[in-house]
């Protein structure tokens, strides 16, 4: 498709994948690094959501964007199954079926973002703009910051 892209790579630790440490590792803000996350809607069937590493899916607003009435992440047994990557390595730029893909609108404050490159320990930074281009995703908001758990609020 004639992107440009760099290859960003960092050291993996298996007991934590988060997007949030992934972030850190490259030195990039964890709203900037996005993650890929595989849902399945009851309309729609399987589909992936594309948030800020440090946000959490908001599955209503997705729900929503997508024209479903309910939608819920697939259990981690069958992320591989369905896309041909493992946890941590999920990426909408060539999964085994072209799914439908949706991107949060966060992204469009940058003009180049961080997506797994599909395997664990490699990431891309590539203009959003090329990114909705390769994955012809749908932009709007469908994350949200994430609940911290506070002993106060017991």
């Amino acid at each position: 498709m004639g992107i440009e892209y760099t290859l960003l790579s960092y050291e993996v630790d298996a007991d934590d994948l988060a997007a949030t440490s992934t972030a850190q590792k490259l030195g990039l803000p964890a709203d900037q690094v996005f993650k890929t996350l595989v849902v399945k809607g009851d309309r729609h069937g399987v589909a992936l959501a594309v948030i800020p590493g440090s946000y959490q899916l908001d599955l209503k607003a997705l729900a929503q964007l997508s024209g479903d009435r309910k939608i819920e992440t697939v259990s981690l047994k069958q992320v591989q199954p369905l896309t041909g990557y493992i946890r941590g390595g999920v990426t909408a730029l060539a999964c085994k079926k072209p799914y439908p893909t949706y991107l949060d609108e966060w992204s469009q404050l940058y003009d180049r973002i961080a997506v797994s490159a599909g395997l664990r320990g490699q990431m891309l930074m590539l203009q959003t703009a090329d990114y909705v281009k390769a994955t012809g995703a749908s932009v709007g908001a469908i994350s949200a910051v994430p609940k911290t758990y506070s002993p106060a609020l017991e």
